[in-house]
């Protein structure tokens, strides 16, 4: 049992609820990524990303939006890191835009763009916050896209040269660099699907940019762990657990490749098992983009792993499952099932020797419909996080050694393809007036963050 597992304790009151308590140094924060919450997509010299130009192609937003506002937050950052202390939130996860760093995505570097990240890390320890910074949350620049994107090899050479470009700034004032966030996102939507920049539909090109996302965390790590030795190294990965529709021998063998793809691709090769060979197989790549040398680059130990989870999927062969009426789902229609996180994480610390996780992301759009004293009453979206956080703490009961969870989303913000319909976000933003409203589970997570525990339903 760890230290963690040791730390922490369930009590039973008289009422008939559980008080779930939490290890003392348990890290309770909130998280955002660039694009979604920056705006100024061209302020201080930033170049376009691969979401400016997606945005502005018709029909690949849900309501037509983009990004160009946002949340403003690179305008209102001091006052957003003033809401976050006040909240008594100890971490905040941000990420750093590549096309603001570094406009013509490796070559020179764009200070003044790197002076916003600059100024929010000291405002951010300033006030008692642990800086968490994702190199890369999705907006490539769009002149390395017009070269290949993720599909070229080059791309991961030039995240490399980028990583060692902000390290370098900022590296005196950070503990944990997190390289990447999602791969299968990034790889699956934008290469294989469609649905996100640059909106690409090859399966070839999507393996292709599997290949390079993994790389590109593996290249950049080395340079992390040269200029910044004493920090730690992380990678953000999303999991969503997958079930077999039915037991038929095709719904099981589509479960199979599907899991493989979306919850193994990335962390068995950082984990140092290889990509699955059948799933390889059952996708026709031929590993023509694997080089001598890149699993070893791909496999070099990290020292946490962040885990982002919203739901489960259920997978038929035929495409033709339909969760049943009633089951409990957010307002993206994700079914709401809490014990898969649960399962996940012990399944995580049973199958790889990462020392340490994160939970990254956790959180759900909902209808925010209900307001009483012009605070959003969101008790759904209190009770996804309350009961996914009693999983959290269920796992590290169990020994998995789980340091800290970050709810998404700290704000409402631009949801990628999807536009400005769903919320995520704890505190409410209005967009027309950028006014923040912190919610009704802003407050109760707030009181969780400061007490380090909380009392659940038995």
């Amino acid at each position: 049992m760890t230290n963690e597992s040791a730390s922490i304790m369930t009590t039973t009151a008289a009422t008939d609820a559980e008080e779930l308590v939490f290890p003392p140094d348990f890290i309770w924060g909130s998280a955002t990524s660039a694009f979604q919450v920056e705006g100024a997509p061209l302020a201080d010299g930033k170049a376009p990303s691969i979401w400016d130009v997606f945005c502005r192609q018709e029909g690949t937003i849900a309501d037509g939006s983009n990004g160009d506002i946002a949340c403003d937050h690179l305008n209102r950052f001091e006052d957003d890191v003033a809401l976050i202390r006040d909240l008594g939130l100890g971490a905040y996860r941000f990420s750093i835009s590549w096309p603001r760093v570094v406009p013509g995505g490796r070559g020179p570097v764009n200070q003044p763009g790197l002076d916003f990240y600059d100024r929010l890390v000291d405002a951010l320890l300033a006030a008692g916050i642990r800086p968490f910074p994702t190199l890369y949350h999705w907006d490539l620049p769009q002149v390395l896209q017009e070269g290949g994107g993720w599909v070229a090899r080059s791309t991961a050479e030039a995240f490399a040269d980028y990583a060692e470009a902000v390290v370098a700034r900022l590296g005196d004032r950070i503990d944990t660099w997190t390289t990447l966030n999602e791969p299968f996102v990034v790889a699956n939507h934008g290469y294989v699907t469609g649905e996100h920049a640059p909106g690409h539909t090859s399966m070839d090109e999507g393996m292709a940019a599997s290949h390079h996302l993994n790389l590109a965390h593996g290249l950049a790590g080395v340079r992390i762990r040269s200029l910044a030795p004493s920090a730690r190294l992380a990678i953000v990965l999303n999991f969503t657990p997958i079930e077999p529709a039915t037991e038929s021998p095709e719904d099981r063998e589509a479960a199979h490749h599907q899991h493989n793809l979306e919850n193994r691709w990335y962390s068995d090769p950082i984990g140092g098992l290889g990509y699955p060979d059948d799933t390889a197989d059952h996708h026709r790549w031929d590993r023509a983009e694997v080089l001598d040398g890149d699993l070893g680059l791909i496999s070099a130990p990290i020292d946490l792993l962040g885990v982002n989870y919203y739901t489960r999927s259920f997978v038929s062969a035929d495409d033709s499952f339909e969760l049943p009426e009633g089951t409990p789902v957010n307002t993206m229609g994700w079914e709401i099932h809490p014990p898969s996180l649960g399962s996940l994480l012990r399944d995580l610390d049973d199958r790889y020797p990462f020392p340490r996780y994160l939970i990254t992301e956790n959180g759900a759009p909902m209808p925010d419909q209900t307001r009483i004293d012009g605070r959003i009453e969101d008790d759904d979206r209190l009770a996804y996080i309350r009961d996914h956080l009693a999983q959290v703490h269920g796992a590290i009961a169990d020994g998995v050694p789980i340091e800290g969870y970050l709810v998404w989303s700290l704000f409402d913000n631009f949801e990628w393809a999807w536009g400005y319909g769903p919320r995520f976000g704890i505190v409410e933003v209005d967009y027309e007036t950028q006014q923040r409203i912190p919610k009704k589970s802003a407050e109760w997570f707030s009181q969780v963050a400061r007490r380090g525990r909380f009392a659940t339903p038995s």
